[in-house]
C-alpha cells in the first residue's frame, strides 16, 4: 500500500491538487517532503501530531523527510491568524526550544540516513539585508502579498514591517 492510500484511508487529505499527477509522481520514484515547525515553545503540542504522523508515514514508506525548524523565521513571528504581533523570543530562547523539541521529534522520526532535522536559522541568520532585497525582494509583488488574507486581515488591526517580511 502506498503512503497516498494510507493518507486517504486515515483522513489526512481534505482535498488535493492534481491527484493524478501526484499519484504518477509517487509511482515514478522516491520523493522528498518537509514540514515546518516554529520553536515558539519548549515542547511540541497536539497540533503537531498530524504533521509528524504524516512525515512518519512517508519515512516508513521509504521517502526522504525533512523536519524544518523555523528558528530563524520564529525570530520574526508568523502573523497568520493573529490580531496582534507575537511576543518576541530571543535567539537563545529559540535555540533552547529547538534542543528540547528534537528528542520529541525523534520519537516519531529517524534522522539517521538522508532524513534530516534542520533549522532555518542556520542560513537566515547570515543573510545581508541589502543582498536579500536585491536578490530576493525584487521577485515579490507587494500588491500580491497584500492580497493574501493573512495580511489583509492584519492591515485592519495593525501589521508591523517585521511581520510583513515574514
Amino acid at each position: 500500500m502506498t503512503f497516498l492510500k494510507t493518507f486517504e484511508e486515515r483522513g489526512f487529505f481534505k482535498q488535493t491538487t492534481h491527484p493524478e499527477e501526484l499519484k504518477n509522481r509517487v509511482e515514478s520514484g522516491r520523493i522528498c517532503a518537509y514540514i515546518g515547525f516554529d520553536p515558539t515553545a519548549d515542547s511540541l503540542h497536539v497540533g503537531h501530531l498530524i504533521p509528524l504522523m504524516g512525515l512518519a508515514h512517508l519515512q516508513r514508506s521509504g521517502q526522504r523527510v525533512i523536519a524544518l525548524m523555523g528558528g530563524g523565521t520564529a525570530m520574526i513571528g508568523d502573523p497568520s491568524g493573529k490580531t496582534e504581533m507575537r511576543k518576541m523570543l530571543t535567539e537563545q530562547q529559540l535555540e533552547a526550544n529547538v534542543v528540547k523539541i528534537k528528542p520529541q521529534m525523534e520519537r516519531f522520526l529517524d534522522f539517521e540516513g538522508d532524513s534530516e532535522l534542520i533549522n532555518n536559522s542556520e542560513w537566515l541568520r547570515n543573510l545581508n539585508y541589502i543582498d536579500f532585497l536585491r536578490d530576493i525582494g525584487r521577485h515579490f509583488s507587494v500588491n500580491r502579498m497584500l492580497s493574501f488574507e493573512t495580511y489583509k486581515a492584519r492591515l485592519e488591526t495593525g501589521l508591523s514591517f517585521l511581520e510583513f517580511n515574514y
